[in-house]
């Protein structure tokens, strides 16, 4: 059964609901059902999920940070790679409505809907620790298509992050495809600002041990499998490790971004940042500037066999699917035996998998830092076992 004791939580009132404001002494009109979700609609209840993120952060010269294992003095000692392993929950609320957004000229009103979420995350790198690294109130919204500008259906994903930015990210909705997703390789490796050009740092060697990274010492696990120099080249590749293991029926993916590239059509959408992490007005020498954010959101239809029995009839029973990667979080299915189950029965079912990735960029020292965050989400809560799965 589910555990809600450690998950993020948000909720409207009950009779909260967005609509349009009428005139006086006008009708009311009857009730018009709220705009569609589109891919959103898939966005209910609460997902968890085991992930990975990586992040270079300064280190700077008047709070540097202590590390066990000497570092040669030839490194650059201006940053430090930290790995986490993680643990989050994603929580979305009831959707909001008929949200009217009123348009000019030729352009009609048109009427959003959204889903809002809190997301949570913690540190689970260190056996037997919990840190939380990430929090972030936010609100998915569905666009319906407009001529001014001239775009088709969009989503737009607007978060506010504790260290102070907040953004707007909008992209467009690739309509569920039979089978899994193509997820393409991500590269952290950090870019020099003044020429374009990649470089490597001695911290995305898996296998140094003294290098400026958290934690340094990878050895215990490479050899557990959880942290990997094919990680470390590519955090996608963990995504790619269950879904090529699972029958993925169906994919809807979501694209987003703060500056979406040509020929996208958009223009909306970018970063903010507090003073601290601009360091000066003109973010000549920043801090810590997140400058722009891409994400890649696949909606998942996972089909897999549970074993269920012996029962009687009317026993209640709850199990989880055989997991494909250890350590991979997987959804219950719960029920209630319809009859009589004198040997174990396989019964085949369906659920909702949400995998992402996301990379915010961060520009100090000169140069542009890949912060890259990648999980694989499930529902937290039991998934009742369909009547025509026996």
């Amino acid at each position: 059964m589910s555990d809600t004791k450690s998950r993020a939580s948000i909720n409207l009132p009950s009779d909260f609901r967005f609509g349009e404001h009428r005139p006086d002494n006008m009708v009311v009109p009857s009730a018009a059902p709220p705009p569609p979700l589109g891919p959103l609609a898939f966005f209910v209840g609460d997902f968890v999920g085991n992930g990975f993120n990586t992040i270079f952060r300064p280190d700077s010269a008047a709070t540097p940070t202590q590390l066990p294992n000497p570092v040669p003095p030839t490194t650059p000692h201006d940053n430090i790679l930290e790995l986490n392993l993680t643990s989050e929950t994603i929580s979305f609320s009831k959707s909001l409505g008929s949200v009217p957004n009123r348009g000019t000229g030729s352009q009609a009103d048109t009427f959003l809907n959204g889903v809002p979420y809190v997301q949570s995350v913690t540190d689970t790198t260190i056996h037997g620790e919990r840190v939380a690294i990430h929090f972030e109130p936010g609100i998915w919204i569905h666009v319906p298509a407009t001529t001014i500008p001239p775009l088709g259906e969009t989503v737009a994903r607007m978060a506010s992050i504790p260290h102070g930015t907040t953004i707007e990210a909008q992209g467009l909705v690739d309509p569920a495809k039979p089978g899994a997703p193509t997820i393409n390789a991500v590269d952290i490796t950090p870019i020099i600002n003044a020429t374009g050009t990649p470089f490597r740092f001695p911290s995305q060697t898996a296998t140094d041990p003294n290098t400026l990274r958290i934690p340094q010492d990878l050895g215990p696990f490479i050899t557990r499998g959880t942290i990997t120099q094919t990680m470390l080249d590519d955090p996608n590749s963990s995504l790619r490790d269950i879904v090529t293991k699972q029958n993925v029926v169906s994919t809807t993916t979501l694209f987003i971004s703060t500056a979406p590239p040509p020929p996208v059509g958009l223009f909306g959408g970018g970063t903010d940042n507090i003073a601290f992490l601009l360091g000066q007005s003109a973010a000549s020498a920043p801090n810590a500037q997140a400058t722009k954010m891409t994400a890649v959101f696949w909606i998942e239809t996972v089909q897999v066999d549970i074993l269920v029995g012996p029962l009687t009839i009317g026993q209640q029973f709850a199990v989880e699917p055989a997991k494909v990667v250890p350590g991979q979080r997987m959804p219950t299915f719960s029920g209630i035996a319809p009859f009589d189950v004198d040997v174990p029965r396989t019964l085949t079912v369906t659920y909702t998998q949400i995998q992402y990735t996301q990379t915010v960029l961060l520009n100090f020292n000169g140069l542009t830092w890949p912060h890259v965050s990648v999980n694989t989400l499930v529902p937290a809560d039991d998934i009742p076992v369909p009547a025509s799965a026996w």
